[in-house]
């Protein structure tokens, strides 16, 4: 009651107790004291924050920003376009493979968690950026032995890490002032939401 009365957040207040619960655990470990008090102490609960959703007009400002005038660029371009049009896992983008792309069907397989594949339906944007990319810039790259098989490369021609993404989204985030907390899940949360209020099915 007191923590709460101190204005604390429910977070804050959890780590409080849990710091002093770990502690009397310690207490009773050692045989200093018989009974543990904190074992009465309820814990608050913590809701899970949701992520932030961009808009439609937010993720076009930001691929428009992308300067194309760079390889880097219509590779960048061509991320962007897969994570949304996709709703791909940062991971599952790192990790894409040109056996997984099945342009004339229509589809890309991914791995995801806990190695389960699923068929993504391909939008024509993500075949068109993929496409230019490979030809314009990927196609001209020493690439590092071992990555050859890996869509998205960086510079020395080696798999682009998460960290990467992430800085590619953060720096896109900057140039078009957005006032979001962004991330490459957020291009994920993002996809699943237009489909819903494009009255898609929930479990779908």
């Amino acid at each position: 009651t007191e923590l709460y009365e101190l204005g604390l957040s429910a977070r804050t207040q959890s780590r409080i107790i849990s710091g002093i619960k770990q502690f009397y655990y310690f207490l009773v470990l050692e045989g200093e004291v018989k009974n543990d008090p904190s074992e009465l102490i309820e814990t608050p609960r913590i809701g899970r924050k949701l992520p932030e959703v961009l808009s439609i007009e937010e993720i076009d400002a930001m691929i428009s920003a992308i300067d194309l005038s760079t390889d880097q660029g219509h590779r960048n371009k061509a991320i962007l376009e897969t994570l949304y049009s996709c709703g791909l896992r940062v991971s599952e983008l790192v990790n894409l493979e040109f056996e997984q792309l099945f342009f004339d069907e229509g589809f890309i397989r991914v791995i995801g968690k806990g190695n389960k594949q699923r068929l993504v339906p391909v939008s024509p944007s993500v075949k068109k950026e993929i496409e230019i990319y490979t030809k314009s810039v990927r196609n001209h790259q020493k690439i590092k032995p071992g990555n050859e098989s890996y869509v998205f490369l960086n510079r020395r021609g080696a798999k682009l890490t998460r960290v990467m993404i992430f800085t590619i989204i953060k720096n896109l985030s900057e140039t078009i002032g957005l006032q979001k907390i962004v991330s490459p899940h957020t291009f994920r949360h993002s996809f699943a939401t237009h489909l819903l209020e494009g009255g898609a099915n929930l479990r779908a």
